[in-house]
């Protein structure tokens, strides 16, 4: 059950995207609109949204360039299905070393 202001297909769909363009080893999106209800830009109809994305495709870019080249997959759909993005990209070797990936209890003491 989606809470009010959250809309499962648009998530569904910035996930598809994401897949597509990007192949992620780990990818997690969150639909925050129901945070913003009221808010201008969520009356506008677009969503706010975090993605976490783990993707070799980011390898040699720093974050400026990863976040283009997110924006650059998404086109249009940032200036009407999403309003908001917050994004945190890393490459396989960075969320692994981070702890990520990792499953609870494992590796620990």
């Amino acid at each position: 059950m989606s809470r009010p202001g959250n809309d499962p297909a648009r998530a569904r769909w910035l996930e598809d995207a994401l897949r597509r363009a990007f192949d992620p080893v780990h990818l997690l999106v969150e639909d925050e609109s129901a945070r913003h209800a009221g808010h201008a830009g969520a009356a506008g109809g677009g969503g706010h949204f975090r993605a976490l994305i783990v993707s070799a495709a980011f390898r040699g870019q720093n974050q400026l360039a990863r976040q283009r080249a997110v924006y650059a997959a998404l086109g249009d759909a940032m200036h009407t299905t999403v309003h908001a993005l917050a994004l945190r990209t890393l490459t396989p070797e960075e969320w692994h070393a981070g702890g990520g990936g990792r499953r609870p209890g494992v590796g620990k003491g």
